[in-house]
């Protein structure tokens, strides 16, 4: 019988990242990568005295009824919406998220998803594989619309949104942003943008991306009344959550051309896609990987790991979100 402490590896990981976790714990991995489900998740999660999990892996009170020995539940992720907060830090347990980590990587990946979406880039290939590129011609080829010189508007402008903003100052971009609170003078300076409201900004822009975190109150911050202020012209590109915008709404909205055309890594409901943006050409769809590159998946699980052994060995992990259960 092992006297390591147990942990829960709910997903996946880099090899050589598990053999280092089990070095030191005795490890119930998931190298399969199967979801588990609420009974399963439950059933793991008893005995451990931590646990990396990610988005998948819904933490709250159903899930922790059995956790009698955990001290910590890691997020592999910066966000943290399926973690019921309020019912971990009732049980006492650490959550931890990983911020900072996958910020350049996610605001380099935001950018290309307005660049494909705005220059029509997965479309045009499309066009080609069908066999319909026959000649080169100035008006029957996919026409998209420019980002230099025209108006980007930023809905969350955290870490994130202000690495985008500041990406887009080498286009020559305006940028406006919205935010729940303003940025302080020196960080509005130091990416170029301006604070405008968000009625304001989805009536300006020439592309709109989102970047605000998940929360009840940001449920469908994009719908049908906000797609109807934007112009016709106009792009949208969601790389911050499923549920920020109201997908079956949007696809409509695209259908009708009411805007140019969409960009989205993330999804209600996924990985399940809504089935009409599936038929539609003017949507470039990504599978939720705005942060996958091999060195940033590694430093977001390495960050995670840091966070599970300080909580064990009784430290204060370093990306804490709930600070009063340490206080406490």
């Amino acid at each position: 019988m092992s006297n390591k402490p147990r942990i829960l590896v709910a997903r996946a990981i880099f090899p050589d990242l598990l053999a280092k976790l089990e070095e030191s714990y005795e490890v119930r991995s998931n190298q399969a990568d199967a979801i588990l489900s609420p009974e399963e998740l439950q059933h793991e999660l008893s005995g451990v005295v931590g646990a990396l999990v990610a988005g998948s892996e819904r933490i709250d009170a159903n899930a922790l009824a059995k956790a009698k020995d955990l001290k910590i539940v890691a997020n592999i992720s910066v966000g943290y919406n399926n973690f019921d907060v309020p019912a971990i830090t009732a049980a006492g347990v650490m959550a931890t998220n990983t911020p900072d980590v996958l910020t350049n990587t996610t605001a380099d990946f935001g950018f290309a998803l307005l660049m494909a979406t705005a220059r029509r880039i997965t479309e045009s290939e499309h066009w080609i594989r069908a066999g319909k590129w026959d000649k080169w011609s100035i008006v029957n080829n996919p026409l998209g619309m420019d980002l230099h010189n025209t108006t980007l508007g930023i809905i969350g402008m955290g870490r994130i949104g202000q690495g985008i903003a500041k990406r887009a100052l080498g286009f020559g971009m305006n940028v406006i942003y919205h935010n729940r609170s303003r940025l302080p003078e020196a960080d509005e300076k130091a990416c170029g943008a301006r604070y405008v409201s968000k009625e304001e900004l989805l009536k300006t822009a020439d592309h709109v991306v989102l970047v605000l975190p998940y929360t009840s109150e940001n449920h469908h911050t994009i719908g049908a009344k906000e797609i109807a202020l934007m112009k016709p012209t106009a792009t949208l590109v969601n790389i911050a959550r499923g549920g920020i915008v109201d997908d079956a709404a949007l696809a409509q909205a695209l259908k009708e051309k009411k805007i140019f055309a969409a960009g989205l890594d993330v999804f209600e409901g996924e990985p399940q896609v809504h089935p009409e943006l599936l038929k539609l050409q003017n949507v470039v769809l990504a599978p939720h990987i705005a942060s996958a590159t091999e060195k940033t998946r590694r430093a977001m699980v390495e960050l995670a790991m840091e966070n599970l052994r300080a909580a064990i060995d009784g430290r204060k992990p370093p990306s804490l979100i709930n600070a009063e259960v340490w206080k406490a």
